[in-house]
């Protein structure tokens, strides 16, 4: 591939800057396209910000045009479950009318290759776990569902005029740049990682943990903590596997590896040396026992499997944001 430009709309949010960080590590340039609503500028360091909102087309046009891209990796959507069930239409508005946008600047453009970065949040309530690929799409809150119809819009689009996409189901994203380059910030703060480090620093209250008495060994839910670096190498991968002229994929992509919450609050314990104080708190209707992902199909198709397995590697990385000590080089 001669043109090492690639449009990363959402580029200034958590996954965002880390994908834009691993293209430049692998010599591309990553063009950032984010209106800054939750983003933030100072993450924006690997290529040119672009300040733009994705669902203004014609805008979206001229900066593919003026980069003369080759790829599209689209992360720009809201993105909290608790809020998308409040908010309803401004999630439909968000996501499902930034999609209708980018969709129709890449065809514009002659732009044919698109990364998507879509959720487990789409199986919604699985009977089964780990999850494959097959497993129906059943979502259960807004956020999913509008995943789910730009993941639809996206294969009709494929059928019409030739663009080939990868989508990308993660379950928890989680971590941070190993070498601290970047780091997650949510305001407000949902991720229950970043919850547990900031009640463990003093930062907050006693973190909440939603149900005690799930069918699982400690009786707290369990999911997949998939390490955001892990993440922006995926999206990597998955570009190239496009660039090759590869088929279109839909791909979920985790360790395969479930925690629970209370393994969460003794690992941090273990790598910083500070107590979590936690308080019980009442089961969120729709919060399955368990999520955790099958990995098989992205380790078969694109070579991918997660480096940062281990809680200790993601707390580790995570902490220092919070202010917390990593205690006896306890991450890798």
């Amino acid at each position: 591939m001669d043109n090492r430009t690639v449009i990363v709309t959402g580029g200034a949010g958590f996954i965002g800057s880390h994908a834009c960080l691993e293209l430049s590590m692998a010599g591309y340039l990553p063009v950032t396209v984010d209106n800054l609503r939750t983003g933030h500028a100072d993450a924006v360091k690997w290529g040119p910000l672009e300040q733009v909102d994705v669902r203004d087309t014609e805008a979206l046009v001229s900066v593919i045009d003026r980069h003369e891209a080759t790829a599209v990796m689209h992360f720009a959507a809201a993105a909290y479950v608790g809020e998308s069930v409040q908010k309803p239409g401004f999630y439909y508005n968000q996501n499902v009318g930034g999609m209708i946008s980018v969709l129709a600047a890449m065809e514009r453009t002659g732009l044919r290759k698109l990364v998507f970065s879509s959720s487990c949040a789409t199986y919604g309530q699985p009977d089964r776990s780990p999850i494959r690929e097959d497993t129906p799409q059943q979502p259960i809150n807004p956020y999913g569902r509008t995943k789910l119809i730009c993941e639809q819009m996206i294969r009709d689009n494929a059928a019409a005029w030739g663009l080939r996409f990868a989508l990308l189901r993660y379950f928890n994203a989680s971590g941070a740049d190993p070498l601290g380059r970047l780091a997650e910030r949510h305001d407000p703060e949902t991720h229950i990682i970043p919850l547990a480090l900031q009640a463990a620093s003093g930062q907050r209250g006693a973190l909440k943990v939603f149900g005690t008495d799930y069918a699982t060994p400690d009786g707290t839910c369990i999911r997949d903590y998939v390490h955001v670096s892990d993440l922006a190498r995926a999206h990597r991968l998955a570009m190239a596997h496009l660039v090759d002229g590869q088929d279109s994929v839909a791909l979920n992509l985790g360790t395969g590896r479930g925690h629970s919450i209370f393994e969460i609050i003794a690992a941090i314990e273990d790598v910083t040396g500070v107590a979590t104080p936690w308080e019980p708190a009442e089961r969120r209707p729709g919060d399955p026992a368990e999520l955790v992902a099958d990995t098989a199909e992205a380790e078969r198709v694109l070579g991918f499997k997660a480096r940062y397995r281990d809680l200790v590697d993601i707390l580790g990385h995570a902490a220092p944001t919070f202010g917390l000590k990593v205690r006896n080089d306890r991450c890798a």
